[in-house]
């Protein structure tokens, strides 16, 4: 008897110690699940498991070898990532407390949403040198498509058809990585299969590996020069592949609060854009305690309209529209107008017939910020009338006064936030709130005709202009309200500048004291594009002015040229979301619709906000009698990769004119590809050409049918992949409102028609 209980207490007290150690290891991972996607968050703080929860067998796609680091810490003067030691969850308070090697202790909020969850940083003590911190990086075994833009991994074949990304819940947390220098990534090339069975890597290079743009630096469209589909060109490192493909997703954010010094360029492989030192201003209210993202997981082929889009409504993020559809909708997506010849007399009856949106006023010289209009670019009795027509020119507000009754928007090509020679904010007094590379101090007073200005530090000051091009032109420095050009600064001491000019762009050359501060300022480039970078504050008032702008003159459409401008000052996305947040709030405030943003670059801070990226034209873009994307560049097929990768829309850039050469079966295969690929484009359009057009009226017509159906959500996603090939041919029917009927042609000739409907 006494040898029973002596078994009972002891298998009791077995049970017991089992018990307690499932408890404990249940505290050590825990599992979080969407209606799609489940992860698991070890004892570390490492996801050891992502999985595809919607269909069975619940398929595995985080790497054995590789878990992911839920928040890292960085160090940026050393160099440093710590990654989590322990976790411990709290259920109770939604809370992962990690711990790491440096002493600090992170808590973070994790919310379970129906299609994502919520990560927030929540707290940081002991931060003992970490500036940064970065989301992830999430790795996954998935090697299709990456994007690189908003942070993806996309499978897109129909066995597997799943993705798993992140978005950016607030504008302090960007896009990629800690490491990143100037919060971008560089602009180049990288080594990617997005199917290794149809595009094998030749002998000589390897996933992952990295390659420097093509052409000089300078000219555009010759970036792009590798046509080959395992180039892939880089808009971001939101996403990034590795040594064997796979795709892996990472956000970040900084510490802004404290000034430093960087070594920056967009484009630093090339000589002619090699990095600048730039001081960056340091923004006191901006630090990375409340940094949120979404991570989610759930069939490709509906993500956009099913997770991301619920992300976006659900947080309150940017939410432009069009047509009272998101800008992300592919039903959303709409061509514009590329106005050409100096003749308005039929532009808006022509953008009515092909029920086009926008119209660009392209034959207008580029447009650039001066403060001192207020808003009132052409008066403000609006006296100046820029705008063509026969019958009597129109100033901006006359002319939108008509095509937004009509719900057509027009906008202006611009220079974005690069403000010009005799502007207000530079000359003949230049703004306090320029942006500037580095600080020096005069080493002894200078008389207002003296050219021997000595400073104490010459370091830095032999740079020239800024990293984008280094124009010459554009090499200078500011002591109170004078511009001064140079070139160069003696290398040895007494510290003088070289070839100084004295009064520079229109300013007026006066005495300066000794220790007086001397600042190189931030600049842009030349070809047109010359102008000097505002720092954050005076970049508020900029994305203001323009508000101001739309508000007074009826524009609702702005293409930002130079939009890499917005990245000058250090602070990358984060510079670009803020710029475009004051805009659409100061735009809001004035009750205006949404604004139709496009761009000359894509990146993390302007997706949410830019409608289309209509940059470049021609057979850069896309070559209509080669049906080939980019043939004398392959800049359609980088942007187009780009483009697709990111849930954007791709684009023909400017293109396709209207001439008496043009037929309408040319207009029914651009509108083929449009809708199957997803692309927008700017059509160029002038009245001489239009009328010259025996063909005009069918080809408006064919462009109108297809823009009907596209609206209508017609095409299914089958449907989409046959007409997203070049080398078919299509002819599109519109039986009623809600009907439509699509023809395979051969020769001219219907061979076989597939019925469409409605919001099939």
């Amino acid at each position: 008897m006494k040898f029973e209980i002596l078994i009972l207490k002891k298998t009791a007290f077995l049970c017991l110690l089992i018990s307690c150690w499932s408890v404990g290891r249940s505290k050590a991972q825990t599992d979080f699940s969407t209606d799609e996607f489940r992860i698991r968050i070890n004892g570390k703080g490492f996801i050891t498991s992502m999985k595809n929860i919607s269909k069975l067998p619940h398929q595995e796609f985080s790497p054995k070898d590789k878990p992911s680091p839920l928040l890292c810490l960085y160090n940026g003067q050393k160099k440093i990532y710590y990654e989590p030691l322990k976790a411990t969850y709290s259920k109770a308070k939604n809370r992962l407390t990690l711990k790491y090697a440096n002493g600090a202790v992170a808590q973070v909020k994790i919310e379970t949403k129906k299609r994502y969850f919520k990560l927030t940083l929540a707290s940081l003590s002991n931060r003992n040198g970490v500036d940064d911190i970065q989301w992830g990086s999430f790795h996954t075994n998935i090697t299709n498509l990456f994007g690189e833009v908003i942070g993806v991994a996309r499978d897109t074949s129909e066995v597997v058809n799943y993705a798993i990304g992140a978005l950016a819940l607030n504008d302090i947390t960007t896009g990629g990585k800690s490491s990143n220098v100037g919060d971008c990534s560089p602009f180049q090339y990288v080594i990617h299969s997005p199917d290794a069975s149809r595009f094998p890597l030749p002998l000589g290079l390897k996933e992952g590996q990295v390659f420097p743009i093509g052409g000089d630096g300078i000219s555009d469209v010759a970036f792009y020069a590798h046509p080959e589909a395992y180039y892939r060109i880089l808009y971001g490192n939101s996403a990034e592949v590795d040594g064997a493909g796979r795709i892996s997703i990472s956000y970040h954010a900084s510490d802004r609060r404290k000034g430093k010094t960087i070594l920056f360029s967009l484009i630093p492989q090339l000589q002619a854009n090699k990095p600048n030192h730039i001081e960056v201003e340091p923004l006191p209210e901006v630090d990375f305690i409340g940094s949120a993202i979404a991570l989610w997981g759930g069939a490709d082929s509906t993500a956009l309209m099913s997770v991301i889009q619920n992300i976006v409504q659900s947080e309150r993020l940017p939410y432009p529209k069009v047509n009272g559809k998101w800008i992300k909708d592919p039903a959303a997506y709409l061509p514009d107008i590329m106005a050409a010849g100096n003749d308005y007399d039929s532009t808006l009856a022509y953008a009515g017939r092909l029920g086009f949106k926008a119209i660009q006023l392209e034959d207008l010289p580029m447009y650039g910020v001066d403060r001192a209009d207020n808003g009132f670019i052409d008066g403000r009795s609006f006296e100046k009338k820029p705008i063509k027509f026969s019958s009597g020119n129109k100033s901006h507000k006359e002319f939108t006064d008509l095509s937004n009754a009509r719900g057509i928007w027009v906008g202006r090509h611009t220079i974005t936030n690069a403000l010009r020679k005799g502007t207000k904010d530079v000359s003949p007094i230049p703004s306090q709130e320029l942006a500037y590379q580095v600080k020096k101090v005069l080493a002894n007073g200078v008389s207002a005709t003296a050219t021997n200005i000595e400073v104490t530090d010459p370091k830095y000051l032999d740079e020239i202009g800024s990293w984008e091009a280094h124009t010459e032109s554009l090499n200078i420095v500011k002591i109170g309200n004078e511009l001064i050009h140079y070139k160069g600064v003696s290398q040895k001491p007494p510290y003088v500048l070289q070839n100084v000019t004295r009064g520079y762009w229109g300013t007026t050359a006066t005495a300066h004291h000794s220790r007086d501060p001397l600042y190189k300022l931030q600049v842009t480039l030349g070809f047109g594009y010359e102008g000097i970078i505002p720092n954050m504050k005076l970049q508020d008032a900029i994305a203001e002015y323009y508000a101001d702008m739309s508000k007074i003159n009826g524009i609702y459409y702005h293409d930002w040229d130079g939009q890499e401008f917005l990245f000058n000052q250090g602070h990358g996305y984060y510079a670009v979301k803020r710029f475009h947040r004051k805009l659409f709030e100061k735009a809001a405030s004035y009750r205006l619709p949404d604004l139709r943003i496009m761009g000359a670059t894509l990146s993390e801070g302007s997706w949410h906000y830019q409608s289309v990226w209509n940059v470049g034209g021609g057979t850069n873009m896309y070559d209509l009698k080669l049906r080939k994307w980019g043939s004398s560049t392959s800049q359609g097929k980088d942007l187009r990769d780009v483009a697709y990768a990111n849930y954007f829309p791709v684009s023909f850039g400017g293109n396709f004119t209207i001439d008496a050469n043009s037929v309408v079966a040319d207009y029914e295969h651009i509108q083929a590809i449009s809708v199957g690929v997803g692309v927008t484009y700017m059509l160029n359009i002038s009245k001489s050409g239009v009328e010259s057009c025996p063909q005009k009226d069918a080809i408006f017509a064919a462009i109108r049918t297809w823009e009907n159906a596209r609206a209508a959500s017609v095409f299914p996603r089958n449907v989409k992949k046959l007409l997203a090939d070049p080398t078919k041919d299509w002819h599109l029917e519109q039986l009623d409102n809600n009907n439509w009927r699509l023809h395979s042609m051969v020769n001219g000739v219907s061979t076989s028609s597939i019925n469409l409907k409605k919001n099939h």
